[in-house]
């Protein structure tokens, strides 16, 4: 197939690659960040509407609900090139709530949308095992499944309606940032305390407290390895999404509060570009103790 995509960053970049790798010609907007390997594997044309008139299916996987809608919408963005019957796929973490006002202006285009926001961070874009949450038509879904399929493992049609997968998305958010600040708290405890946290994280690995995050953040946090990964001010946009969400549905989410102004804490610290298990940088000057020095 013919896929556009829009976002060649951490994660976007190993993503097209195996799609490129499975056969599928990439079509990609042209961008001074594109390097020379970049080059060597795609086709850059002018622009977004660019792209979407040359492209079967267009995958975007940018930072932020402003951006997506810049893509989609702006000057020369994919909507002005959109040929009916284009299926549009935002793999971007946004609002659910705009998700679908930009899901019916693609449709009145003659395209079809899906929202499929991933998780699994930079480890499993590039090693193909992302989980995809996706919002959208079984018939949208069907034909966007083997494409899927090539970038991750666990794949689910959420809903049927476009934002199912983005709010499947912020649900995901707080578990994650919740998960890094309890790995956080329990390793700060056991170094306090005197207790080797490598030792407790490899006791632990064996029992209920168990977690991808204490497997692969905990041992960030040991080895002091916070180059992103996942960025600190993205987790922070994700969360606030889901306070946003939150007040509109009358909810209160107060330990996702408190992991964001963790979140804010390194921020202020110049971390905002930290990897998210940075976290743990917050609660050790809130302890005067490291899990571990600094490397």
């Amino acid at each position: 197939m013919k896929i556009g995509f829009i976002g060649l960053g951490i994660m976007g970049r190993p993503m097209a690659g195996h799609l490129r790798t499975a056969g599928h010609e990439i079509i990609v907007p042209e961008r001074k960040s594109l390097t020379a390997e970049d080059r060597a594997g795609v086709t850059a044309v002018a622009d977004a509407a660019a792209v979407a008139a040359a492209a079967e299916v267009v995958i975007l996987m940018v930072p932020d609900t402003p951006d997506v809608e810049a893509v989609l919408f702006g000057a020369k963005g994919v909507a002005e090139g959109l040929k009916p019957g284009t299926l549009v796929i935002d793999m971007s973490s946004i609002s659910p709530t705009a998700t679908k006002g930009f899901a019916e202006k693609i449709k009145a285009k003659g395209g079809d949308y899906l929202d499929a926001p991933v998780s699994g961070g930079e480890v499993g874009a590039k090693q193909a095992s992302l989980t995809i949450m996706v919002g959208g038509s079984s018939a949208a879904f069907e034909r966007a499944k083997p494409l899927f399929e090539l970038m991750g493992k666990n794949i689910t049609l959420v809903g049927e309606e476009n934002g199912a997968g983005q709010t499947c998305k912020v649900a995901n958010q707080i578990i994650v940032a919740l998960t890094i600040e309890a790995v956080a708290e329990g390793l700060v405890f056991a170094a306090k305390a005197g207790a080797d946290p490598a030792k407790v994280r490899q006791a632990l690995m064996g029992g209920l407290a168990t977690s991808r995050i204490l497997e692969v953040h905990g041992e960030r946090m040991i080895k002091r390895t916070f180059a992103p990964g996942f960025r600190i001010r993205l987790h922070q946009k994700d969360l606030n999404l889901a306070l946003q969400s939150g007040r509109e549905l009358g909810l209160a989410l107060p330990a996702t509060a408190n992991a964001q102004q963790l979140f804010s804490a390194c921020a202020a610290a110049g971390g905002a570009d930290w990897d998210h298990s940075a976290m743990v940088k917050a609660l050790e000057t809130l302890a005067a103790h490291k899990v571990a020095p600094d490397a």
